[in-house]
């Protein structure tokens, strides 16, 4: 095809992602069971039961989150230019998840959509070991249509981020693959987070295809994605299984620590220490943000890990997805 070639890319990292609004609250391990839900894992909702849920929740926040916007969040107050494409509905929700993407600086432009279905939200019980439990209702978010790309912001970002849980609904999963078009045409890197192991068992085949059809440039995957995308349980084999396959794989194993493998070239790094867990979402989302970070400034891989590390640590010792603490002033002092 032909590419919409510029030459100095304008943004560092533009995403397309669920936009969706977390809603997070503390919980007691006997109401997880009280309301059947699976926990530690990601569960998508009707609406109806996205309701039910809400009204049995004990008092909580509203962060606008969705794993690809956690990810620019990161980027953003890391200093790095980002923009979003994601679909919300012109509701409360909606206003919110727009509002807190431009304050953090990211450039988000997609329209909202009138009508049904309300704005996504992720419904989040936190047990007292910080482990999270996802309820999630997609809402608007499944129906972000290929026309809403603007193929000229595409071609015009260093790196196109895409995230594995929006593969799910039909329209965005065209979206992105038009995206994946656009970005290899223009010269541009494609990375991909796998997201979570429900979505690999839906549509591994597409993953696996995109991996030998070498249109993934970075992968995101942790331990047990990583074993449902080969079907090996043993993390070593699962490395080399993929790691062939991609320019850049980048592997975390929560607190074992994470591993980077580009071009034949092996780093590892050891898990940041954190004083006390309290609520690990968005950890591997700010693993990836702190990551990229290094990546587009041509950082050695171990640094790279070491600020994939140290971003995760930050998210996972306060509520909520995205960073509260000075990111920037963090690494310098932890990396010199």
């Amino acid at each position: 095809m032909t590419g919409l070639r510029v030459t100095e890319p304008r943004y560092d990292v533009i995403a397309i992602g669920n936009a969706i609004v977390d809603i997070i609250a503390s919980c007691s391990e006997e109401l997880i069971e009280e309301l059947q839900l699976n926990r530690g894992g990601m569960t998508l909702l009707d609406e109806v039961r996205a309701e039910e849920l809400y009204a049995a929740m004990p008092p909580a926040r509203e962060i606008s989150g969705g794993s690809a916007a956690n990810t620019l969040a990161g980027l953003s107050t890391l200093g790095l230019q980002c923009a979003f494409i994601g679909q919300v509905a012109n509701d409360q929700l909606g206003k919110v998840f727009a509002h807190d993407m431009r304050a953090t600086g990211i450039d988000f432009d997609t329209p909202m959509r009138e009508g049904e279905p309300a704005t996504g939200r992720c419904l989040i019980f936190v047990t007292p070991d910080g482990e999270r439990t996802m309820n999630t209702f997609l809402g608007a978010g499944q129906f972000l249509p290929a026309e809403s790309l603007s193929e000229e912001l595409i071609a015009s970002s260093e790196i196109l981020y895409l995230e594995g849980y929006l593969w799910d609904p039909e329209e965005p999963r065209k979206a992105m693959r038009r995206a994946i078009e656009v970005a290899r045409g223009a010269g541009r890197k494609v990375a991909f987070t796998a997201s979570e192991s429900f979505v690999i068992e839906r549509h591994g085949d597409d993953f696996r295809q995109m991996l030998e059809d070498g249109v993934i440039d970075i992968l995101f995957v942790n331990e047990h994605e990583l074993a449902t995308l080969t079907g090996e349980d043993d993390f070593e084999v699962g490395v080399s299984l993929v790691s062939p396959k991609v320019p850049v794989l980048v592997a975390t194993r929560s607190e074992k620590g994470a591993i980077a493998i580009a071009h034949g070239e092996r780093a590892e790094v050891q898990a940041e220490p954190v004083d006390k867990v309290i609520d690990t979402t968005g950890a591997g989302d700010q693993f990836a943000a702190g990551f990229l970070s290094g990546y587009v400034k041509g950082e050695p891989l171990e640094q790279c890990l070491r600020r994939g590390a140290i971003t995760a640590a930050e998210v996972i010792s306060h509520y909520g997805p995205r960073p509260e603490a000075d990111l920037k002033a963090l690494i310098t002092e932890k990396l010199g």
